[in-house]
């Protein structure tokens, strides 16, 4: 594609240059430039792209995007904002493959990589072929797509762009994606057409970013303020909201579009729950929905994988799939790994490892396995540095009021000391019912030392991740290949 033809959608574009080049790719990493490349110089969270023009044009960049004049051997564009500008650009790039799917999107605090599994499954069995975006990857028919994300939970536009055309080109009809605040805050899905937003629910998270909860939801919301701006083939736009979550009446004037609510307790809900029974073997409840109701046996325990599942089944089922469809994926559902995922190895005690990080994800868990552990509570549980430290005191509060002993120990510590964050979460507990030791192998090992008959140790924090970051090192860890190894040394 020439270069003026890509610039030519983006508004307020400034190209004081008489050469065309042919593009052969856009970029906004310098390490990944080739012969023809145009190079977008993105502002992130840490770095600034602007201090990489010189090695871009080295590796073969045919022009620049910059947001201020900037002297280089190539022609260079300056706009006025090149994180939406290279989203826009990207998309172009690739032909807009988000007008050619059914494009799902679901954003909240907790519950992302649930709902967007159990939309997938309702999807696949649906006989749709279907690609999925978020915290464990980049799929098209369930095999991974080969791409590989910076970002943990909704890819750079590079890569999220480059993933919908795979998937176009792969005959896909739908896809469905998690979409983080950071990701909607640095307009990295602008260009994105979505044909559905869900909203699952908010609690503090990020605020080492955001600052403010009003400021989170802000970002948040733009999902559904956005919506519809986009020209589509498909012409359905709705949103799905939380009818139960406290921030669903702001949302419900942020979107112009029609909304749906789906909830337990609210009145008005569209699609509800009525008549739940949670096990430890699982959960059932009659969806209630305005095509009828159905009883469903839901193999996953919890009252939020009760939202999780009303928020899928919303939207599939205006999406245009059936309630048979809905309520039969519902029930062959396996879960999503590291999601309230059971560590077996022929011990009497329960070990459960869960994604849970933030202060109401560890206690809708910890309530969760309260209702059916007949034992001891031991929780282990961390925090992540350079992340938002207000939360370190109530993460270790809740371990402690809803655990009988409570391990404190690193997450992915990055470039904090790791004592410093300790002695934040212990700043959270007046009293000395707690352990702390800093190596997380060694304080799951502990735990599970601890535990006897019919105890249940929850290792929180880290779920499907199987790495620890320590300093600017990554290493290898999954905290289910530990546990396993802990369970097995303590019988032998």
């Amino acid at each position: 594609m020439k270069l003026k033809t890509l610039l030519q959608p983006i508004v307020g574009c400034r190209a004081a240059f008489n050469e065309n080049p042919e593009i052969t790719s856009v970029e906004t990493d310098s390490r990944t430039v080739t012969d023809g490349s145009l190079f977008v110089c993105i502002k992130g969270y840490s770095a600034d792209r602007h201090d990489y023009i010189d090695q871009a044009v080295d590796a073969g960049a045919a022009a620049v995007v910059a947001d201020h004049p900037v002297t280089a051997s190539v022609p260079v564009a300056v706009v006025p904002n090149t994180n939406r500008a290279a989203s826009l650009l990207i998309d172009t790039f690739y032909d807009h493959p988000t007008s050619k799917l059914h494009l799902i999107g679901v954003t909240g605090t907790n519950g992302k990589t649930t709902t967007t599994h159990l939309i997938e499954n309702m999807f696949v069995r649906a006989g749709q072929k279907t690609g999925l975006i978020g915290t464990i990857g980049m799929t098209f028919d369930r095999r991974p797509l080969g791409l590989k994300a910076e970002a943990p939970t909704t890819p750079d536009a590079v890569t999220l762009q480059k993933g919908f055309a795979t998937m176009v080109d792969k005959g896909a009809d739908t896809a469905i994606m998690e979409v983080s605040s950071h990701a909607l805050d640095m307009g990295r899905v602008h260009g994105c057409d979505f044909n559905i937003a869900v909203f699952t629910n908010l609690s503090q998270d990020h605020l080492e970013y955001h600052k403010t909860m009003d400021d989170y939801f802000r970002a948040k919301s733009l999902l559904f303020s956005q919506l519809g701006n986009t020209y589509s083939k498909n012409p359905l736009k709705l949103a799905v909201i939380n009818g139960d979550d406290e921030r669903a009446p702001e949302l419900y004037k942020a979107t112009a579009v029609q909304f749906l609510v789906y909830g337990i307790t609210c009145k008005d809900a569209d699609v509800r729950a009525e008549n739940v029974v949670l096990t430890e073997k699982g959960t059932t409840f009659t969806l209630c929905t305005p095509y009828g109701d159905v009883p469903v046996h839901l193999p996953l325990v919890g009252m939020f994988n009760v939202y999780n599942a009303l928020a899928a089944a919303s939207a599939a089922l205006f999406s245009g799939l059936s309630l048979d469809t809905i309520k039969a994926s519902l029930e062959n559902e396996r879960g999503v790994p590291g999601r309230f995922e059971l560590v077996e190895e022929g011990q009497s005690y329960a070990v459960i490892v869960d994604y849970a990080h933030t202060p109401d994800s560890l206690e809708n868990v910890l309530k969760t396995a309260k209702a059916f552990a007949s034992g001891r509570i031991i929780v282990v549980v961390g925090c992540g540095g350079d992340r938002d430290p207000s939360k370190r005191p109530l993460m270790a509060r809740i371990a402690v009021k809803y655990g009988d002993m409570a391990v404190f120990t690193s997450d992915n510590p990055r470039t904090e000391d790791p004592q410093a964050i300790l002695k934040d979460m212990e700043r959270g507990v007046k009293d000395n019912s707690y352990v702390s030791i800093v190596n997380r192998k060694e304080a799951i090992e502990y735990a599970i030392r601890q535990a006897s008959g019919k105890d249940l140790v929850l290792i929180a924090g880290k779920g499907h991740e199987t790495y620890q970051i320590i300093g600017e090192d990554v290493i290898d860890f999954d905290d289910r290949e530990v546990a396993r190894e802990a369970i097995k040394g303590k019988r032998g």
